[in-house]
């Protein structure tokens, strides 16, 4: 442990990651340089700096980092089409691999040693931390203080805080493990737990439920450009500021809350609820405009890939070869994803109201059911034959053999 003179921190604030810094401090005998990350959770960050300070720490970085977050992690993940299990939305997973970037840029910064997290032993924000980590940063010791310390539980975390005169504030009131950005607000632990247990009102910090959702839906339309949004009611802007502004749109009509039990790479099935405002209508736009763009085998592989795409997220494989390759993939794919997406959105439900695109696959002409002179329709007979030739001879054969 006396090799270790320098250690830089993911630091949130929280009691944990408080707790940690006097703890290194006390365990390594290091100097702590906390780095927090603005990915758009709303924090007091002025407060959050001071307040690593008074834990210990002799630098404390705050980071604003939510347009990188939204253009080079978001919208990779939208252009996929990536869910993770089919419902979640990939909030936090994708997160990480961008704070673990933002580590090992400031210990190379700084000449630290180590890089420490707060993760548990038994999350997978570990698990992302650390390939990330170990990808941008091979020879970088890892500190995961979860996994040493003896430590078992909250009330733990605040003895030692309380021993250690650290400033922490816990409340009873909001039982729930939270990891909120610009994406998603999630929710875990307490009654949640139990899956069948439905959740409760109070859970909701960001969406309005839907059924006080307003009595009349409101239209949206997305303006998409090589498969990322452009343009939100004709109104152009940042990444983040589009995000923004569905956010609001979505929150305000009880878009986005998704209750799943995912499997978790550690082995563990757990329980969560997202809200998801913004990111549930772009994924859904975004998927009507692929519907009218990509042709069929493309639709089709790029299903199998978004499935992969979701799983190297999830499994904080982000800085991996494959990962490199499926995004060229996905890349390719979108070069015709432009166009415009209306939407309605009502009470929790997202319903289509018209795509259009000037590489819109859809022809009026061919696919019509009156009269036209572009498809002859007796020419389905030899394709039918030709195509449903295995099935004759497996059937033939059956009959020959008396099977």
């Amino acid at each position: 442990m006396s090799q270790i003179k320098k250690v830089v921190l993911a630091y949130s604030g929280g009691l944990d990651t408080s707790v940690i810094i006097p703890w290194l401090k006390e365990n390594y005998g290091c100097e702590v340089i906390a780095v927090c990350c603005n990915l758009g959770q709303p924090e007091d960050y002025p407060a959050v700096e001071k307040k690593a300070i008074a834990s210990g720490a002799s630098k404390a970085f705050i980071l604003d980092v939510q347009e990188e977050f939204v253009a080079d992690y978001i919208w990779p993940t939208v252009k996929a089409g990536a869910v993770y299990e089919g419902k979640y939305l990939l909030g936090t997973s994708f997160a990480r691999p961008l704070i673990a970037k933002k580590l090992v840029e400031i210990a190379k910064q700084e000449g630290a040693d180590a890089i420490a997290h707060g993760a548990t032993g038994k999350g997978n924000d570990q698990v992302r931390f650390e390939l990330a980590i170990k990808a941008l940063a091979p020879n970088t010791k890892i500190i995961a203080p979860w996994r040493e310390w003896d430590l078992k539980s909250r009330e733990d975390c605040m003895e030692f805080a309380a021993k250690h005169n650290i400033p922490v504030v816990a409340t009873k009131s909001h039982p729930y493990s939270m990891d909120q950005n610009v994406w998603h607000l999630s929710h875990e632990g307490g009654d949640l737990e139990d899956p069948k247990n439905a959740p409760k009102d109070d859970v909701y910090l960001v969406t309005k439920k839907p059924e006080d959702a307003p009595d009349k839906d409101t239209t949206v339309t997305i303006d998409f450009k090589e498969g990322v949004p452009v343009a939100v009611n004709g109104k152009t802007g940042t990444p983040l500021e589009l995000l923004t502004t569905l956010n609001e749109l979505g929150a305000a009509n009880g878009i986005g809350i998704v209750d799943i039990v995912e499997n978790r790479l550690v082995g563990m099935k757990s329980r969560g609820v997202y809200e998801n405002p913004g990111g549930a209508i772009i994924m859904y736009a975004h998927r009507e405009m692929e519907y009218l763009c990509l042709d069929r085998a493309t639709y089709h592989f790029k299903e199998m890939v978004a499935n992969k795409f979701a799983e190297l997220v999830y499994d904080g494989m982000w800085f991996s070869p494959l990962m490199d390759a499926l995004q060229a993939f996905v890349d390719n794919t979108q070069k015709t994803v432009t166009g415009q997406v209306t939407l309605k959105l009502y009470k929790g439900n997202i319903i289509s109201a018209g795509a259009t695109s000037p590489y819109s696959l859809y022809s009026q002409e061919f696919v019509t059911f009156e009269e036209d002179d572009v498809y002859n329709q007796a020419d389905a007979e030899g394709f039918i034959n030709l195509f449903g030739l295995p099935l004759k001879i497996n059937a033939l054969m059956k009959e020959k053999a008396g099977l």
